[in-house]
């Protein structure tokens, strides 16, 4: 009785027809495949932007959304279901391996892209490896740091967060890379201008046509993104992911994703590191 009456409490009806036209839509827009124990979820954030919009059912907001009748919406509809977890230095065991990188470069400079930057908390940390491995803060580095959630990207380019992100991080660190608030920002840290000027964020949906980029890489970060996507996607991404990659270039998986059941043109390099299998590769790009 307690579950019916928590159904019928809810602001908007929201049927499993809905949901699955969300589900459709999204993967659709962004490669998303969400698990049917995501309704509630789906609700809850859908339902602000059904407040923000005026509109009062899930199905006119979905089919408005469809026919182009909402504006920018579909960026706000992208952003909602988007999870953004993110930490400085998270999966701490890549940094070490990213500085030996860095150091052993024969080519300069070094081009790093961070496929997933959310409010950029891994781009910044790749940068502070960076300065780090070069003692210096102007590293022979030039970082990409691109996003689905434009929301994320512009606390991304911001750079100000909560004193308390880097509770994990060593004072020495903190202190050589962020600036602390004064007066009204108390409490809030400041990425060093010299550390920002290393990153350049842009928007990108990696199920794009096109993506806004140039060059090879010597460097892709792409960590916890892939679990997203169902095993197609995946392998489609990966397909374009290899000729973007230099020889020698690395590519940094999340500690949950293994690529090699999906592209045989990598090769595990460490723990969630792979490299260019370089026949298979070969092959690829030609």
């Amino acid at each position: 009785m307690s579950q019916l009456k928590s159904e019928t409490s809810k602001e908007f009806n929201f049927t499993k027809g809905d949901f699955e036209r969300v589900r459709a839509l999204i993967y659709q827009r962004a490669g998303i495949s969400l698990a049917e124990s995501k309704q509630e979820m789906v609700y809850s954030r859908l339902a602000r932007r059904l407040r923000a919009t005026g509109i009062v059912s899930f199905g006119r907001y979905l089919d408005d959304l469809e026919a182009g009748r909402l504006g920018e919406e579909w960026e706000s509809f992208t952003n909602a279901l988007t999870t953004n977890l993110t930490s400085f230095f998270r999966e701490a065991h890549h940094f070490p391996l990213l500085a030996d990188y860095l150091k052993g470069a024969r080519e300069q400079p070094i081009t790093i892209w961070c496929s997933a930057s959310s409010t950029g908390e891994e781009p910044y940390s790749i940068a502070m490896t960076a300065c780090e491995a070069f003692n210096s803060l102007t590293p022979p580095v030039q970082i990409i740091a691109t996003d689905i959630d434009t929301n994320v990207l512009a606390t991304a380019e911001h750079g100000v967060y909560g004193i308390e992100r880097l509770d994990k991080m060593s004072p020495e660190r903190a202190k050589r890379f962020f600036l602390r608030g004064k007066g009204d920002q108390e409490g809030m840290v400041r990425v060093r201008p010299e550390l920002r000027k290393l990153i350049t964020f842009k928007h990108l949906n990696l199920l794009a046509d096109k993506w806004p980029l140039t060059g090879h890489f010597d460097i892709i970060f792409c960590r916890n993104v892939m679990i997203y996507f169902d095993k197609g996607t995946q392998r489609k991404i990966l397909t374009r992911f290899v000729p973007l990659m230099k020889p020698h270039a690395l590519l940094f998986a999340g500690h949950s994703e293994n690529f090699l059941y999906v592209s045989d043109a990598l090769k595990l390099r460490g723990k969630t590191v792979y490299e260019l299998d370089d026949r298979r590769a070969a092959r690829d790009k030609q």
